[in-house]
């Protein structure tokens, strides 16, 4: 149970070793006016094992993942760069940004990542 993600890097069929991931927690807020828009609350940065997941392991256990709303930040084109390859500037993806809800505390949720400088696709995995 927890909460996990791993990332494969589709143009090169190999896990996106090396990539920069930021985990947050996020909410609504309401503005003074009545729009709302969201705060994320940044809980964790890692960099990305050989494996294409994080060295620590789950990004929230059993024990303290909690319902609510979280946000997964991958830094995409900085990872291609560092691969070699060449990108046009702006990049067409910089950063993938996936928020995604937790509903179930006694679950685990695994988001996982597929990844090509040009496009991307999620799931919740098992």
């Amino acid at each position: 149970m927890g909460l996990s993600t791993h990332v494969l890097d589709t143009m090169h069929g190999t896990p996106a070793a090396g990539m920069s991931v930021a985990l947050y927690v996020t909410h609504e807020a309401r503005g003074v006016f009545g729009d709302f828009g969201q705060i994320a609350t940044l809980v964790q940065r890692f960099v990305l094992n050989a494996d294409g997941r994080n060295p620590g392991g789950l990004l929230y256990d059993h024990t303290s993942l909690r319902a609510g709303t979280y946000r997964l930040v991958f830094d995409v084109a900085s990872y291609f760069k560092s691969r070699g390859v060449v990108l046009p500037e702006p990049n067409f993806l910089d950063h993938v940004n996936l928020d995604f809800g937790v509903a179930h505390e006694d679950q685990h949720y695994h988001v996982p990542l597929l990844v090509s400088p040009w496009s991307y696709s999620t799931y919740r995995g098992s």
